[in-house]
């Protein structure tokens, strides 16, 4: 394989490339801002800049020339060059800021260049603990400034749309937002406005940045030139623990992280997967986040009246087994491979004869080019992988209306519970798992609090067949030794971890993981379903068993801490 030297340490490399993504790749350390691996390249931040120079051949000859102490003579370029538009070429002799007096130098003049009008509001800025632009001056930049003139100034807190603030005095320039509404999202509503030293991006003139993707803009933002109006001054980024995750928001099962702050979910982010949704996501996933946090179903309720666990369970296994014979089973599409199977284990040891439906949620026109999919659940695929068949709610009431006296389990599905709901016979007896509590909790005849997958171990497969599955990122009262182990504990600022002061026990939901409720309720009607609680030993053997969970991995304890800086760069083993 071809080789290559950067600071005299030798690389090899196999499929052609840009000098700064193959370093970036490495963990090779070189400062940039406008650069980005899924846009175009302007090379207008000139923050990248290295030396390079190739070894010099003799011309007769064709044989390379030596030193006197036999290495390589290397014919170094006039002037430093953007590592970020470089190829890669056999025997590349690269000099960084490492090696190279001439690159430090420039890369501080850059910085003070860039600073001169920077207005210096690190501390109220959101994108302080997170900002590349910060990071880079600390380590990179002049140790103060020279410029005593005042500031340009530029527009301030101007809403460009419904989901992005921009202070345009922060602006540096890279026209990172600008290259991604032409050639991501493809609406090119941002544009470069005035000239020098004052432009910055905006919309057309009365236009609303109302891109679906406009947060994306947001994250790939090198300063805090753009922020989210939603987020604005509610969290600083070192008070959060993040946790890998997805958007259950489509089948596109979309990889993301979840900041969580005094055990409340503060906001999503797009985590870098190139199979699935590469670095980006949808502003309506990311701002999904408030179901996590509002009106939570928080243990078990008997017609809106609280009831102990045990004792409920006791009641529903009863019920269950002399109702055995009048059973409706409907799964969800929201919930995870694993309940989706021990419910159907339930089912077989109950009533085997009866048929398991789910609800399907399409919303034509909803999809796009990008991400977003008519398909508003994430696991669809699994559950008619496992044999649940769609239904829809008119054809379940008609069902529930030929069969008054039924006793419907329901699990997992607030949006179609909420539909038919009020429609259901009065005779028909109804056990539900739910994330939020119900708007007729009198109509429930059990109501039991279901976990997330924020907080829980489960397995969703999206609508390409690929199974993912994600992690507790949260607190419930009912947490085992293990639980606590397994629960990522990562901060921008681990030593923040030990100061914290806040902890409002209402903020912990008393909820479990529905696959271990039905399990429960199967020990007590005296039908063990011979499967372990614990959800390793449980996912293991789905994944022996079902062929649709053969892509999935087990996440594991330890992970990276991610400086969050386009969701690809600068992670520190832990």
């Amino acid at each position: 394989m071809p080789t290559i030297y950067i600071d005299g340490q030798a690389y090899t490399y196999e499929k052609p490339m840009k000098l700064l993504q193959f370093c970036l790749e490495n963990g090779i350390e070189i400062p940039f801002f406008c650069y980005h691996p899924a846009l175009s390249i302007p090379a207008n931040c000139r923050m990248c800049l290295v030396e390079t120079g190739l070894p010099m051949k003799d011309r007769q000859t064709g044989e390379y020339i030596r030193e006197a102490d036999g290495s390589l003579r290397i014919q170094w370029g006039p002037k430093p060059t953007p590592s970020c538009t470089t190829d890669l070429v056999p025997d590349l002799h690269v000099r960084t800021h490492r090696t190279s007096p001439t690159v430090a130098r420039t890369q501080e003049a850059i910085l003070e260049f860039i600073l001169i009008n920077h207005p210096l509001d690190c501390p109220i800025c959101d994108q302080a603990g997170e900002c590349p632009l910060q990071i880079w001056t600390y380590k990179y930049g002049p140790e103060g400034s020279r410029f005593e003139l005042e500031k340009v100034h530029k527009p301030k807190r101007l809403p460009l749309g419904p989901h992005v603030m921009l202070d345009a005095e922060r602006c540096i320039n890279c026209t990172r937002c600008v290259r991604f509404t032409s050639e991501v999202s493809k609406t090119h509503q941002l544009t470069m406005v005035e000239r020098g030293n004052r432009n910055y991006p905006t919309t057309a003139h009365g236009e609303s940045f109302d891109d679906p993707y406009s947060l994306n803009t947001v994250d790939i933002c090198p300063v805090g030139a753009l922020t989210s109006r939603d987020h604005r001054f509610k969290a600083r980024a070192w008070e959060m623990n993040y946790t890998p995750t997805i958007c259950t928001g489509c089948a596109k099962g979309c990889n993301a992280d979840v900041w969580v702050r005094d055990n409340l979910v503060m906001r999503f982010t797009p985590r870098k997967n190139l199979q699935v949704n590469t670095y980006w996501m949808c502003d309506e996933g990311r701002l999904d986040y408030k179901k996590y946090n509002e009106n939570r179903t928080s243990g078990i309720y008997t017609k809106g009246t609280p009831l102990p666990w045990e004792e409920a369970l006791q009641q529903i296994a009863q019920l269950l087994a002399q109702q055995s014979n009048r059973i409706v089973w409907v799964g969800s599409a929201f919930a995870s491979v694993e309940t989706l199977y021990v419910l159907k284990a339930l089912r077989d040891k109950v009533s085997p004869e009866a048929p398991l439906y789910y609800v399907p949620h399409i919303q034509p026109g909803w999809g796009d080019h990008l991400l977003r999919r008519d398909d508003r659940t994430p696991n669809a695929r699994g559950a008619e992988a496992l044999g649940y068949t769609p239904i829809s709610t008119q054809a379940l009431l008609e069902k529930l209306q030929a069969q008054p006296n039924a006793l419907l389990y329901w699990v997992e599905d607030d949006l179609a519970l909420g539909e038919i709901l009020s429609q259901l016979p009065a005779e028909t007896l109804l056990i539900a798992h739910t994330y939020n509590r119900s708007a007729h909790p009198e109509r429930l005849t059990y109501e039991i609090a279901a976990s997330t997958h924020l907080e829980s171990f489960a397995t969703f497969i999206n609508e390409d067949g690929l199974a993912q599955t994600v992690q507790p990122a949260r607190q419930w009262q009912q947490m085992k030794p293990t639980d606590w182990f397994y629960l990522p504990k990562s901060r921008l600022d681990a030593a923040g971890q030990a100061v914290d002061r806040w902890r409002n026990p209402a903020h912990i939901p008393d909820c479990l993981p529905t696959y271990q409720v039905l399990l429960s309720i199967a020990e007590k009607m005296g039908k063990p379903l011979g499967l372990p609680a614990e959800h390793l030993p449980l996912w293991e053997r789905l994944k022996a068993q079902l062929p649709i969970m053969q892509s999935a991995t087990y996440p594991k304890l330890k992970r990276k801490e991610i400086f969050r800086h386009d969701q690809l760069t600068f992670a520190i083993k832990v």
